[in-house]
């Protein structure tokens, strides 16, 4: 059998140096990955996204006491304590309209007699003013004034008075009802008197013609404010007045309150830091959608609370007696 031939000496030293060479480069550690350096760069459709941040809370709006009615309406009767009109049957109407709404139970008139209750009901104060005077004017601020300055509108309505802004007194109509008269800045001022103060027989076309003031006062003449005449001649009135008053202000639009009160009582009770004799003890109504029905407020009001709470509607400055410490908002029937 033939042997292979022997590796000459130039075959061994390449063999050699292959074999070397694979050694190495087997046994070599792995090269590192190359590192890349990344560059952020933003694409140009790219939206920067911000950094949410805390935001400060919305300061809620002040929670109202009182609505911010359209219209508010207050009717004022003549000279009845709270127990002659409550549960009389006289009355039935009134105590209809006192078991279906909001009465107030304790309510009280500032004074005797009639005229420096008018003018608390309006300016807040009595101004000195302790009888039935024809000429005992008053140079102050009233409610309409800051009706007025709000933007708002109001008018005066009194039954048989002869003609707008009219002085002076009838067989059943009497100034002494009438406050807003006596206060300079409206009598004085003609264009503004004739026309704000105007007879009750306005007030039909104002309903049918939808333009209701947004403030209305109502004075019924001498027989049916339950002055002169009987108890159930009033309640007729008043029934026949509120049947077409509130579909009025059904139509118009807006939340309304209407206030169903007496000037004075036939006694001198009072309340809240009013000088004694007060007015006496007088059972005073509120109707509206935003108030409660059914419901009997036991807090002591006085005239001022009512004028107060009024200004509260609105936003008014509080005149006189309105602003006064124990003078109560009314607040509880509002729903």
């Amino acid at each position: 059998m033939p042997h292979p031939k022997p590796a000459t000496p130039n075959s061994l030293v390449w063999r050699s140096t292959i074999i070397w060479l694979l050694l190495l480069v087997a046994c070599a550690p792995p090269a590192a990955a190359p590192t890349s350096t990344i560059i952020p760069t933003l694409l140009p459709s790219a939206t920067p996204t911000a950094i949410p941040t805390p935001t400060e809370a919305a300061t809620p709006a002040p929670m109202r006491l009182v609505p911010d009615f359209a219209h508010i309406a207050v009717i004022v009767l003549e000279n009845k304590e709270y127990g002659t009109v409550m549960g009389s049957r006289s009355f039935p109407y009134f105590n209809l309209l006192a078991a279906s709404n909001t009465l107030l139970t304790q309510h009280y008139a500032i004074a005797h007699p009639s005229l420096p209750n008018y003018l608390a009901l309006i300016g807040g104060d009595t101004f000195g003013v302790v009888e039935n005077c024809e000429t005992c004017f008053v140079d102050a601020e009233s409610l309409p004034d800051l009706i007025e300055a709000s933007g708002r509108s109001w008018k005066t309505y009194q039954e048989d008075m002869p003609e707008p802004c009219f002085l002076g007194n009838t067989v059943v109509y009497v100034q002494k009802h009438n406050p807003f008269v006596y206060f300079d800045p409206i009598r004085l001022n003609g264009e503004r008197c004739v026309r704000s103060v105007v007879p009750f027989s306005q007030l039909d076309a104002d309903m049918t013609g939808g333009s209701l003031p947004n403030f209305m006062f109502i004075t019924p003449n001498l027989c049916y404010s339950a002055h002169s005449c009987a108890l159930e001649m009033a309640d007729a009135w008043l029934d026949t007045l509120l049947d077409r008053l509130v579909p009025a202000f059904q139509a118009s639009g807006g939340p309304y309150l209407i206030i169903v009160t007496w000037d004075e009582g036939q006694n001198s009770l009072g309340c809240c830091g009013l000088s004694e004799p007060a007015g006496g003890r007088i059972a005073t109504i509120l109707i509206s959608p935003q108030a409660r029905q059914n419901f009997e407020d036991d807090t002591p009001y006085t005239h001022y609370s009512l004028l107060r709470t009024i200004s509260e509607a609105w936003g008014l400055p509080l005149l006189g007696h309105a602003a006064d410490a124990s003078t109560a908002l009314i607040t509880r029937p509002w729903r």
